[in-house]
C-alpha cells in the first residue's frame, strides 16, 4: 500500500505542477498585431500631423506681387512687393519722388496688389482722375492701371473711354471719331494719333488699353 500511495502522491504532484505551468504560460504578456498598443497609435498620428502640417506649409507659399511703378521717380521699373505693402514702400524702392512729382496725388497708404500700376504725376499735370490710377482704381474700376479688364480701344464706348485716366468727354469723344475715320487701331501706340493725346498721357494710359 505505500508505494502505490507514493505513486499517487507523484502523479498529483505532476498534474498539479502541469496545471501551475499552464496558468503562467497563459498569464505571459503577449504582443497582439490586430490591436496595437496607445504609444504606437500616438506615434503614428503625431506622423500624420507632421505630415499634414508640412503639406500645408507648402500650400500657403505667399504669392508673388510685381508692381509696375512709372512717373516722377528717380529709378522707375517693375518691383516685387510684399504682402500688405503699401504705395509709399513701392515709392521707396522705386528711389523716392523727383523734385517734380506731385505728392497730393498719391495715396500713400493704398495697399498694393499684383500687377498694379503706380504712376506718379508732376506738378502741372492734367488732373483727368489721375488719383484713381495711382491708387489701381479704388472707385472700383477694373480698367484703370491693371491688365485685367483692359479698356478695347476699338470697341469701347464713350462711357467706357471716359473711365481711363487722363481721358474726358473731349478726348473720348475725339478717339471714336478716329476710329470712325481712320479705321480700327492697330496697336496700343497709335492712340498718340489722335489729337490731344501726347507722350504723357499715353505713358498713363498703357497699361490700361488694348486694341484686341
Amino acid at each position: 500500500m505505500d508505494g502505490i500511495s507514493k505513486k499517487k502522491m507523484v502523479m498529483t504532484a505532476a498534474a498539479m505542477a502541469t496545471v501551475v505551468a499552464a496558468i503562467y504560460f497563459f498569464l505571459q504578456p503577449g504582443k497582439d498585431p490586430v490591436n496595437p498598443q496607445p504609444e504606437d497609435i500616438f506615434a503614428v498620428s503625431a506622423k500624420k500631423d507632421g505630415m499634414e502640417q508640412s503639406e500645408s506649409e507648402i500650400d500657403e507659399e505667399p504669392p508673388i506681387i510685381k508692381v509696375d511703378v512709372k512717373g516722377a521717380v528717380l529709378a522707375p521699373g517693375v518691383f516685387t512687393a510684399q504682402a500688405g505693402d503699401r504705395v509709399i514702400d513701392l515709392i521707396s524702392a522705386a528711389g523716392s519722388f523727383t523734385d517734380r512729382a506731385d505728392k497730393n496725388k498719391v495715396n500713400f497708404a493704398q495697399i498694393v496688389e499684383d500687377q498694379m500700376v503706380i504712376y506718379v504725376p508732376e506738378v502741372g499735370e492734367e488732373d483727368g482722375g489721375i488719383t484713381e490710377n495711382i491708387q489701381v482704381a479704388s472707385s472700383g474700376s477694373a480698367s484703370l492701371g491693371t491688365s485685367s479688364g483692359q479698356v478695347n480701344l476699338n470697341t469701347a464706348t464713350q462711357e467706357e473711354l471716359e473711365t481711363l485716366t487722363g481721358i474726358g468727354p473731349s478726348k473720348a469723344a475725339a478717339i471714336l471719331e478716329y476710329r470712325e475715320t481712320v479705321g480700327k487701331f492697330e496697336q496700343v501706340d497709335d492712340l498718340k494719333k489722335v489729337s490731344g493725346i501726347g507722350d504723357k498721357t499715353f505713358e498713363r494710359l498703357q497699361a490700361s488699353i488694348s486694341v484686341k
